[in-house]
């Protein structure tokens, strides 16, 4: 009986602390709304939009569930000169809060479609100012062999699914603050993975330096 009194008393104790600490603002608003459909370019250095080949898309279940989740879906195909293809899927939540966002990680969106999915790695992405860390995967299904790089990013920062994120998250909502962010998503099809993972890394440069100051550590991180 004392000892459920005492934590009793301690759950009580805990309940200003608890709410004082909850988040209530959001970076979206102090930094600005993201409108993909707007501020990623169409056209950008060597690539411009290919409106002939579409991304993979979610199951209608998923995509259901991706409608809850996240504010903004953006899937393009870019081309270059020499008709090779890139593929870009962004998702943009307002509320990073919590690990409902990770039903668009790549692992799960693919293999919910039946794909065998397989982790290639991590891997350094040179940029103008910083380096990004992608996690690589290979997606196949069929015939179809694709590479991809993804990578999270929480308000300015560039991050990972796993710890480095949690204490990404915990770090913002302990200083009041609830945190956007993205899953940002680069694939191709049909080739090696050496010569696929090479040309995204050069279409996710010429990306990042497509953008204005102001956005590019919304996509990229600092």
């Amino acid at each position: 009986m004392a000892t459920a009194l005492l934590a009793a008393a301690l759950l009580v104790g805990t309940l200003p602390a608890a709410h004082w600490l909850r988040p209530t603002h959001r970076t979206a608003d102090i930094k600005g709304a993201i409108d993909l459909a707007v501020q990623v370019p169409a056209r950008f250095g060597e690539w411009r939009e290919d409106t002939s080949l579409v991304p993979l898309l979610p199951d209608p279940s998923l995509q259901a569930t991706l409608d809850a989740t996240y504010s903004q879906v953006l899937a393009r195909t870019y081309v270059n000169s020499r008709q090779q293809r890139v593929m870009l899927s962004i998702a943009y939540g307002n509320d990073q809060s919590s690990e409902a966002t990770a039903v668009h990680r790549p692992e799960f969106c693919y293999r919910s479609q039946g794909f065998t999915v397989t982790d290639a790695g991590l891997a350094s992405v040179p940029l103008a100012g910083h380096t990004l860390q992608v996690q690589r995967l290979v997606a196949q299904l069929s015939g179809r062999y694709e590479p991809i790089s993804y990578w999270v990013t929480l308000d300015e920062t560039a991050t990972l699914p796993g710890l480095r994120r949690k204490l990404q998250q915990i770090r913002y909502g302990m200083q009041g603050f609830i945190a956007d962010g993205m899953v940002m998503r680069v694939s191709t099809v049909g080739l090696p993975d050496t010569q696929a993972f090479e040309l995204q890394d050069r279409f996710v440069a010429q990306l990042s330096s497509a953008l204005p100051d102001r956005l590019r550590a919304r996509f990229f991180g600092l």
